[in-house]
């Protein structure tokens, strides 16, 4: 496994690579793995499967600066490199790619690539400026490494949905692969920032998953027939959290993101997103669960 600080070298060597896996095949798949480090199971469960469906797997951990607002994280936010390379090689990765700050922005950002429409709901509408942040690294990070394939969790189903219509507008030749959500065996979505947690507000953070198991349920056994019941069905899970706040619980159609009116019938639609987003203290967590023709694709 190579570890790899700068574009020049990255470049040179994915340049030797392919050259390399031309001789046993006629196509080289590179595979993406875009990160910020502080890796978990879930991000290992990405790099599992890019090392499956690819024959060069890149791994890139960079805490992007302009994807954080001003009150947000960024110089807090974990960070632990000898741990995540420890991962990235026992997960079979060939290169890390680990850029500085000064190497993806030599000097103040001009361009960005903004998405609109699905980047102003559910965390665009509380994050301004957050998923252009993250579109103009992805965009970067595809321009430099050229992927064939790039690897996202479920977990922000949002950022995928952003990501896919980037890819789909600006014709960018690579497949979007969407990987499910990683849980710890009591239902908590991995997260980076799950350790910013105290016990108490780790054991609250469960109401997350519960809700959403319950709105699963709801809708499996026609209980919940509209998308008013859905969300009342979340507050009131959420709502048994001494320290729950609630940014948003909603459910839209995906991968549209177009909100759902209280009185629409589920029925009606053939892909929803269930999605959550709430603090416990001064921790932001986000959830979600997607149902397909009334089937539970990604099961809590």
């Amino acid at each position: 496994m190579k570890v790899i600080r700068t574009i020049t070298e990255l470049r040179r060597e994915l340049s030797l690579m392919r050259k390399k896996q031309a001789i046993h095949s006629e196509e080289t798949i590179v595979g993406l793995v875009p990160t910020m480090g502080y890796l978990h199971q879930g991000h290992a469960s990405l790099m599992k499967a890019a090392r499956e469906q690819s024959h060069i797997v890149v791994l890139s951990i960079f805490v992007n600066p302009i994807q954080f607002g001003p009150n947000e994280d960024f110089e807090s936010y974990p960070r632990d490199e000898q741990r995540d390379l420890e991962t990235a090689r026992a997960e079979g990765v060939d290169i890390v790619f680990i850029p500085s700050v000064e190497e993806m922005y030599p000097q103040p950002t001009q361009t960005t690539i903004a998405v609109s429409g699905i980047t102003e709901r559910l965390c665009g509408a509380s994050r301004p400026g957050h998923f252009n942040g993250v579109t103009t690294v992805v965009s970067k990070l595809f321009n430099i490494v050229q992927p064939q394939k790039a690897f996202f969790g479920m977990k922000d189903a949002q950022q995928v949905a952003v990501i896919e219509q980037m890819v789909h507008d600006l014709n960018m030749p690579v497949d979007i692969i969407p990987c499910p959500i990683v849980r710890e065996q009591d239902g908590l979505a991995l997260s980076s920032r799950n350790v910013y947690l105290s016990a108490e507000l780790r054991q609250e953070a469960l109401v997350l998953s519960q809700a959403l198991r319950a709105a699963q349920e709801s809708v499996e056994i026609g209980t919940a027939v509209t998308a008013k019941d859905i969300r009342r069905l979340l507050h009131e899970h959420i709502g048994k959290s001494a320290h729950a706040v609630i940014d948003y619980a909603e459910i839209q159609a995906f991968p549209s993101l177009e909100p759902l009116a209280d009185q629409e019938e589920l029925n009606a639609y053939d892909d929803l997103l269930i999605a959550l987003a709430v603090k416990f203290g001064k921790t932001r967590l986000i959830d979600n669960i997607r149902i397909q023709k009334m089937e539970v694709l990604s099961h809590v």
